[in-house]
């Protein structure tokens, strides 16, 4: 897949996932063959206030290419003033989203509200086309609910408004993120437009992501919550694709190794106190499936320390050999 000078492998590409997808998370994902990551959604208007928080949502690192960063707003003009400075960053291109589901975004009339106002969303894509030579994408979903199916009118109109690719996530936005995925969406989009389709929704394993591939016609996939506490998936994705081989399965020890990995990156960027509570969840989805994994999941909400995880990482390891012998 090409994005404006950009040439991108044909494997999966990790989603921009707010409170997720962080500087760490993205090293991660990059280590295991990412494609293409995206930063966190940041607020066009907060940027518009100079609010440092957004900000820093838009810092980008060269380890990081192919990377692009994540705006939301619905104002044309000030998406537009956001776009250039987002562009200060060295992002390699801006993506647009208009799928968020959560209220607080939607409120605004940003996100996937723009889905029910598909004039008003190409008239920001044309806005921020125009100030920035990056290629502008945009993240959309199926429609807002199942009396407004609209991805293919919006994708069109989008591409003429000056998109450089799109994303389809195909659910609405009521669906949130509930089953099912309609996969049917996202190869009606890639018949009607000609710049690429990424397709994204509920890829959690080598095989959806071959499917997507061949049901779709998409030129690239996306995955999201398919990554969590498993960033090793796009290493099996690229393997599968390859040849139609299944990687491994990696051992216990060599999942908490991952884990101890990712959260000492996160507490080396943000520092101890915060990185471990922004590491709870990281850390509850890497037991996820091991032997007392509830027991432990409980124990991951009361992280303080990094040693915390260390000690806790020694437990797990301890159960599970157990459960081997």
């Amino acid at each position: 897949m090409k994005l404006g000078n950009i040439v991108l492998e044909k494997t999966a590409a990790l989603a921009p996932m707010a409170s997720v997808a962080d500087h760490a998370y993205r090293l991660m994902c990059k280590r295991y063959g990412a494609a293409m990551v995206t930063g966190e959604m940041a607020s066009a208007k907060g940027m518009f206030y100079s609010d440092r928080k957004t900000a820093e949502l838009l810092s980008v690192t060269g380890e990081e290419y192919p990377m692009g960063v994540q705006l939301f707003g619905s104002e044309p003009d000030i998406m537009a003033a956001a776009c250039k400075k987002a562009a200060k960053f060295s992002p390699q291109f801006i993506d647009i989203n208009m799928g968020c589901p959560v209220q607080k975004v939607v409120s605004t009339g940003s996100g996937s509200a723009l889905m029910k106002t598909p004039q008003l969303a190409a008239d920001i894509v044309k806005a921020c086309v125009d100030a920035v030579d990056l290629p502008v994408t945009v993240k959309i979903r199926k429609g807002f609910d199942n009396d407004n199916i609209n991805a293919v009118e919006l994708a069109c109109m989008l591409e003429e408004a000056g998109a450089s690719a799109i994303t389809v996530h195909g659910r609405t936005k009521r669906q949130m993120y509930n089953p099912p995925v309609d996969i049917n969406i996202i190869a009606q989009v890639k018949q009607a437009v000609s710049i690429p389709v990424i397709g994204n929704g509920d890829i959690t394993t080598p095989q959806r992501a071959a499917e997507m591939y061949q049901k779709t016609g998409c030129d690239l996939v996306m995955i999201g919550r398919g990554s969590y506490g498993h960033p090793w998936i796009f290493e099996e994705v690229s393997r599968y694709l390859e040849d139609g081989a299944l990687l491994p399965p990696k051992s216990v020890e060599e999942r908490l190794e991952i884990m101890l990995e990712h959260i000492s990156l996160i507490c080396k960027f943000k520092g101890e106190r915060l990185g471990i509570r922004e590491s709870r969840k990281h850390a509850a989805w890497y037991v996820k499936g091991m032997r007392g994994a509830a027991k432990f999941r409980n124990a991951c909400g009361q992280l303080a320390s990094y040693e915390d995880v260390v000690e806790l990482a020694k437990r797990v390891k301890a159960e599970n050999r157990l459960e081997e012998e």
